[in-house]
Protein backbone atom coordinates (compact mmCIF):
# COMPACT_ATOMS: atom_id res chain seq x y z
CA UNK A 1 0.00 0.00 0.00
CA UNK A 2 1.45 3.39 -1.10
CA UNK A 3 1.42 6.18 1.41
CA UNK A 4 2.42 9.60 -0.60
CA UNK A 5 3.78 11.35 2.44
CA UNK A 6 6.05 10.74 5.80
CA UNK A 7 2.71 12.70 7.05
CA UNK A 8 0.35 9.35 6.07
CA UNK A 9 3.26 7.29 8.28
CA UNK A 10 2.31 9.37 11.41
CA UNK A 11 -0.71 9.70 11.28
CA UNK A 12 -2.18 5.77 9.91
CA UNK A 13 1.18 3.22 10.67
CA UNK A 14 1.36 1.30 13.44
CA UNK A 15 4.59 0.49 15.35
CA UNK A 16 6.08 -1.90 14.35
CA UNK A 17 5.43 -1.92 10.65
CA UNK A 18 7.91 -2.57 8.13
CA UNK A 19 7.61 0.81 5.88
CA UNK A 20 9.67 0.80 2.48
CA UNK A 21 11.09 4.44 1.37
CA UNK A 22 12.14 5.52 -1.71
CA UNK A 23 13.28 8.88 -3.29
CA UNK A 24 11.19 7.38 -6.89
CA UNK A 25 14.95 7.42 -8.65
CA UNK A 26 15.29 4.29 -10.83
CA UNK A 27 18.13 2.15 -9.59
CA UNK A 28 21.41 2.03 -11.54
CA UNK A 29 23.23 -0.56 -12.80
CA UNK A 30 25.51 -2.66 -10.24
CA UNK A 31 28.70 -1.62 -11.99
CA UNK A 32 28.19 2.37 -10.51
CA UNK A 33 29.40 1.23 -6.95
CA UNK A 34 29.08 4.68 -5.82
CA UNK A 35 26.03 5.33 -6.94
CA UNK A 36 24.29 1.66 -6.08
CA UNK A 37 25.15 2.57 -2.18
CA UNK A 38 24.12 6.40 -2.44
CA UNK A 39 20.75 4.74 -4.22
CA UNK A 40 20.54 2.18 -1.74
CA UNK A 41 20.65 4.92 1.10
CA UNK A 42 17.82 6.80 -0.32
CA UNK A 43 15.75 3.74 -1.27
CA UNK A 44 14.90 0.61 1.78
CA UNK A 45 13.14 -0.37 4.29
CA UNK A 46 12.54 0.13 8.17
CA UNK A 47 11.05 -1.27 11.18
CA UNK A 48 9.04 1.76 12.80
CA UNK A 49 10.05 2.42 16.16
CA UNK A 50 8.45 5.67 17.05
CA UNK A 51 6.38 8.65 15.79
CA UNK A 52 5.74 11.57 17.55
CA UNK A 53 2.68 14.07 16.46
CA UNK A 54 3.40 17.55 15.73
CA UNK A 55 4.70 19.56 18.89
CA UNK A 56 5.97 23.13 20.47
CA UNK A 57 5.53 24.47 16.14
CA UNK A 58 7.52 21.51 14.80
CA UNK A 59 6.23 18.96 12.34
CA UNK A 60 6.02 15.49 13.27
CA UNK A 61 8.14 12.96 13.03
CA UNK A 62 8.87 9.31 12.88
CA UNK A 63 12.02 6.79 13.43
CA UNK A 64 12.90 3.51 11.40
CA UNK A 65 14.94 0.81 12.75
CA UNK A 66 17.11 0.00 9.80
CA UNK A 67 19.43 -2.72 10.80
CA UNK A 68 21.89 -3.72 13.32
CA UNK A 69 25.79 -4.51 13.66
CA UNK A 70 27.40 -6.57 15.48
CA UNK A 71 28.01 -10.33 16.15
CA UNK A 72 25.86 -12.85 17.67
CA UNK A 73 23.42 -10.77 20.48
CA UNK A 74 26.20 -7.92 20.80
CA UNK A 75 25.11 -5.21 18.76
CA UNK A 76 28.05 -2.55 18.63
CA UNK A 77 25.75 0.11 16.15
CA UNK A 78 21.84 0.23 15.63
CA UNK A 79 21.12 2.08 12.23
CA UNK A 80 17.75 4.19 12.78
CA UNK A 81 16.94 7.07 9.91
CA UNK A 82 14.32 10.00 11.49
CA UNK A 83 12.31 11.31 9.17
CA UNK A 84 10.03 14.69 9.63
CA UNK A 85 6.39 15.27 8.65
CA UNK A 86 7.42 17.18 5.79
CA UNK A 87 10.44 14.94 4.02
CA UNK A 88 10.27 14.28 0.86
CA UNK A 89 9.49 11.00 -1.00
CA UNK A 90 7.21 7.82 -0.84
CA UNK A 91 6.62 5.30 1.45
CA UNK A 92 4.51 2.11 1.34
CA UNK A 93 3.49 -0.20 4.59
CA UNK A 94 4.94 -3.51 3.11
CA UNK A 95 3.91 -5.54 6.84
CA UNK A 96 2.33 -4.90 10.24
CA UNK A 97 2.36 -6.43 13.25
CA UNK A 98 -0.13 -9.79 13.27
CA UNK A 99 -2.50 -10.37 15.57
CA UNK A 100 -1.19 -12.32 18.57
CA UNK A 101 2.54 -10.34 18.49
CA UNK A 102 3.69 -9.06 21.15
CA UNK A 103 5.23 -5.28 21.27
CA UNK A 104 7.81 -4.59 23.92
CA UNK A 105 7.80 -1.04 24.01
CA UNK A 106 10.08 1.43 26.39
CA UNK A 107 9.42 5.22 26.91
CA UNK A 108 11.10 7.49 25.69
CA UNK A 109 11.26 11.45 25.03
CA UNK A 110 6.85 11.77 26.38
CA UNK A 111 6.46 8.90 24.51
CA UNK A 112 6.82 5.00 23.25
CA UNK A 113 9.61 3.54 21.84
CA UNK A 114 9.32 0.00 20.28
CA UNK A 115 12.46 -2.08 20.93
CA UNK A 116 11.43 -5.78 19.77
CA UNK A 117 8.70 -7.58 18.48
CA UNK A 118 7.69 -10.93 19.65
CA UNK A 119 5.70 -13.95 18.33
CA UNK A 120 3.65 -13.93 21.69
CA UNK A 121 3.43 -12.20 25.25
CA UNK A 122 5.23 -15.44 26.92
CA UNK A 123 8.50 -14.80 24.04
CA UNK A 124 8.23 -10.75 24.81
CA UNK A 125 8.43 -11.97 28.73
CA UNK A 126 11.61 -14.08 27.96
CA UNK A 127 13.62 -11.10 25.66
CA UNK A 128 12.60 -8.68 28.39
CA UNK A 129 14.50 -10.31 30.92
CA UNK A 130 17.18 -10.76 29.09
CA UNK A 131 17.99 -7.38 27.88
CA UNK A 132 16.50 -5.24 30.69
CA UNK A 133 14.51 -2.48 29.97
CA UNK A 134 13.32 -1.64 33.99
CA UNK A 135 10.17 0.94 32.33
CA UNK A 136 9.37 -1.58 29.37
CA UNK A 137 5.66 -2.61 28.85
CA UNK A 138 4.38 -5.59 26.75
CA UNK A 139 1.57 -4.62 24.14
CA UNK A 140 -0.19 -7.54 22.56
CA UNK A 141 -1.58 -7.06 19.25
CA UNK A 142 -5.32 -7.28 19.31
CA UNK A 143 -6.71 -6.90 15.57
CA UNK A 144 -4.54 -6.43 12.61
CA UNK A 145 -4.57 -3.41 10.75
CA UNK A 146 -6.48 -4.16 7.44
CA UNK A 147 -4.12 -2.96 4.39
CA UNK A 148 -7.10 -1.27 2.55
CA UNK A 149 -8.05 0.72 5.64
CA UNK A 150 -5.05 2.36 6.44
CA UNK A 151 -5.20 3.51 2.50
Amino acid sequence: MTITTAQDVIDRAPLGAIIRFSDGTPQPPARFKRKLSAWKDRNGTGSLTEKRCARDGRPGDFKLHLGDWGTDDVIIMSINRLYTADSPGTFTIERVPQAGEALVLSPFMGGDELVHIAANEAEAQSWLRAHGYPNARIEIVADTLDMADAA
